[in-house]
């Protein structure tokens, strides 16, 4: 059994600081005159004396260093924890959910998946909007310190790729990544800050411009309407929306190179190119379809404008919708459901597979081909000009089965509790590649996932978490070998 001290301490700061974001939402209530104030002041002192509790009989004499089952450990549990805690707002406020719809809605809000169970956001509680912003927002900036710092130490999906340094042991790795994750968080709040001003001068009030704007570099897709960001019909707002969703969907430590003088590592990664020419390609492909099949009533442009607008929000996992792309055409469905499994680049706030690891796959592949045609040739795959170790390919390897083995389990089991096929495949598929919407009448674009038994809920968050976790991190925990060291 590993030594939970530790865990427990770093958890306990994490609830601290997130009782801490619970007086926002409650400043806001106040602000707007409305009662659920007293709601979030509750939330937070529950919270607060969880984690003070934790801390205070977690402390030690001297500092600790985490060993890698710890860090297994300490990632699973964090992320539960904080989804937790942070869906007593939504069972407490006037919204009435249950328990299981409000950890439903806090795991969906800090995975950055977008699903919801709410309806009537229009009228919802300005504290509650405000709320799951505020969740989408900080597990934005929690994934993008994750897969700095934890995921390339303990070598999880090819992860080790993006190692700082050679060394595993987290006493080398964490100060680096801590000097790192905390530049990067000045520009994550000042990319923060330039959208919603984006979306201010767009038009959009400076409630809503917020409240999207933490969501949209989150690549989360909570929005403040039930119509989503549809509900402003503007070309300029969905043109803001789509710009930062890009921006959201790569890698933010070349954000800090460029500062720092070399602008040219944001477009020398590889990982960057293939992403722009996907999200190029599949919008060009979605456009010319739609306009052939809806000439009637959508010009070029307008055909452009959706497609660029909905396709960058499902390949980044945002999940924001301006029309119901589940009725354009059996093409469009497909496409779709597709691209809900690419994701962005490592290191983004994006989800899904990630860019790096088709990139891996193909290397691998195409030296596997060259091989079979040359057997006695050498031929070595490469990514970003340099040789990928071959513990990088077996790992990546290991991932794409995996993920598919979890996204065809969970999707069983969605089809076992009555769901009809299209609700339960793309339920499963936007739970673990943390999409937000599915496909289909229920839980598409145009619904919710309130109408699905609470079986599935918990399902579906557990997908949430194991997508966003990369798998490795949550399964290994339910292995024997695990807690026998």
């Amino acid at each position: 059994m590993p030594e939970i001290r530790p865990i427990l301490l770093i958890i306990g700061i994490l609830l601290s600081t997130l009782a801490a974001a619970m007086l926002l939402p409650a400043f806001v209530d106040m602000a707007y005159g409305h009662d659920d104030w007293g709601v979030f002041l509750a939330s937070s002192a529950i919270t607060l004396f969880v984690g003070v509790a934790f801390v205070l009989t977690s402390r030690g004499r001297g500092g600790f260093s985490l060993e890698t089952r710890q860090a297994f450990l300490l990632t699973a549990l964090s992320w539960l924890m904080i989804a937790a805690f942070a869906a007593l707002p939504f069972a407490f406020s006037e919204l009435d959910l249950s328990y299981t719809d409000a950890f439903f809605e806090s795991m969906s809000g800090v995975t950055t998946t977008g699903s919801t169970v709410i309806v009537g956001l229009d009228s919802a509680p300005p504290g509650i909007l405000i709320w799951r912003a505020i969740l989408q927002w900080l597990g934005g900036i929690g994934i993008i310190v994750m897969a700095m710092s934890i995921l390339p130490m303990l070598r999880v999906g090819g992860m080790q790729l993006f190692r700082m340094e050679s060394s595993d042991t987290s006493e080398k790795v964490l100060p680096r990544a801590a000097e790192i994750a905390s530049s990067i968080g000045l520009i994550y709040v000042a990319l923060t800050m330039l959208c919603a001003a984006a979306y201010a001068f767009c038009g959009m009030p400076w409630f809503d411009a917020v409240a999207h704007a933490m969501t949209t570099i989150a690549t989360g897709g909570f929005a403040t309407s039930d119509l989503s960001i549809g509900r402003f019909s503007s070309a300029s707002v969905d043109a803001v929306a789509t710009a930062f969703m890009i921006i959201g969907g790569l890698p933010f430590v070349l954000y800090l190179r460029a500062i720092r003088g070399k602008p040219q590592a944001l477009f020398q990664d590889s990982q960057v190119r293939w992403f722009l020419t996907i999200v190029f390609v599949a919008v060009a492909a979605m456009t010319a379809y739609l306009y052939h099949t809806r000439a009637d009533d959508l010009t070029f442009w307008q055909a452009l404008r959706l497609c660029a607008f909905n396709v960058v929000s499902i390949i980044t996992g945002t999940g924001y919708a301006t029309s119901d792309f589940g009725i354009w055409g059996a093409f469009a469905t497909t496409g779709m459901f597709y691209l809900m499994f690419v994701g962005g680049c490592a290191g983004s706030t994006t989800c899904g597979i990630k860019i790096f690891r088709f990139q891996v796959l193909y290397a691998t592949c195409r030296s596997v081909v060259a091989k079979l045609v040359h057997p006695s040739g050498v031929f070595i795959p490469y990514y970003n000009r340099k040789p990928i170790p071959e513990s990088v390919s077996e790992s990546v390897m290991s991932f794409f089965f995996l993920f598919a083995l979890c996204f065809a389990g969970l999707a069983l089991a969605m089809s076992l509790l009555g769901l009809d096929y299209l609700t339960s495949v793309s339920g499963a598929a936007t739970a673990i590649a943390n999409v937000g919407p599915g496909l289909g009448p229920i839980i598409g674009p145009a619904g919710t996932f309130q109408p699905l038994p609470d079986e599935a809920k918990w399902l579906l968050a557990f997908g949430m978490l194991l997508g966003r976790l990369e798998l490795f991190t949550v399964l290994i925990l339910v292995f024997p070998t695990f807690w026998k060291g």
